[in-house]
């Protein structure tokens, strides 16, 4: 007997009312609104494409940009991004998870495929493979990948606020002693960069990144590069902290 091949799917997670730097996955750069970037990246994966946002009014421009580019969304509570990734899995029948966050929008799409391409190869439900537990990457290019029974248990059993507003605590913390780990990483190390985009300070880098460099048409690899040979670039948002879980 021949199993069938997993339907795997990205969900991404999308809001307006982020605390730093409220509606900035619409804010525009080149003529565009940061979400295409990220959409048109990850559409590089071959994979089918979530959005998961919130029931709020102002995640309706949000919900219109999902219809506008053909992507299937979800809407659920503001604070329970797990459920809201759980009720996609089920709305669309998805077997692994591919986890991202639209404030990504240089995502390397071809890496994350390749990295899901390993997780099937794997064939394990109980993997969870990521670039974020050990991180070598620059923030911006994070993905974690899990199964859809990973994702059901974290669901019924993570009671934690914090469980529910960061999706994967309960599984990247093993609490259920039977998740197996594997890590995508690089050499040299450069997670001490920034192009995720959570600050004033962040969107002028990666606005400056598309518009005088053109990091759209860049992957991880290129543009890790280009911040290697521009330190002045680096310096726009070297100061800027991560937001702690």
């Amino acid at each position: 007997m021949t199993l069938a091949p997993p339907n795997i799917g990205i969900i991404s997670q999308a809001r307006m009312t982020s605390t730093r730097l409220p509606g900035k996955v619409l804010l525009p750069v080149a003529g565009q609104p940061l979400l295409h970037y990220h959409v048109q990246r990850l559409r590089q994966s071959e994979l089918p494409l979530y959005l998961a946002t919130t029931t709020n009014w102002e995640d309706d421009r949000l919900a219109d940009f999902a219809a506008a580019h053909n992507i299937p969304c979800t809407r659920g509570d503001e604070h329970d991004v797990l459920g809201r990734y759980h009720q996609c899995a089920q709305e669309h029948g998805l077997d692994v998870i591919v986890r991202v966050t639209s404030d990504c929008p240089l995502i390397d799409g071809p890496l994350l495929a390749s990295c899901v391409r390993e997780y099937v190869r794997l064939a394990n439900p109980y993997l969870y493979l990521s670039n974020v537990l050990r991180r070598t990457y620059p923030r911006g290019f994070d993905f974690e990948i899990f199964s859809r029974q990973l994702l059901e248990e974290a669901y019924q059993r993570a009671t934690l606020p914090s469980d529910r507003e960061h999706v994967t605590p309960y599984i990247h913390q093993n609490r259920s002693g039977q998740v197996h780990f594997r890590h995508s990483s690089r050499v040299p190390d450069r997670s001490h960069y920034r192009l995720t985009v959570d600050t004033t300070e962040d969107f002028e880098l990666v606005k400056t990144l598309i518009e005088q460099h053109s990091a759209d048409q860049l992957d991880a690899d290129a543009l890790i590069q280009l911040l290697d040979e521009h330190p002045e670039l680096v310096n726009i948002n070297a100061h800027v902290e991560q937001k702690k879980v």
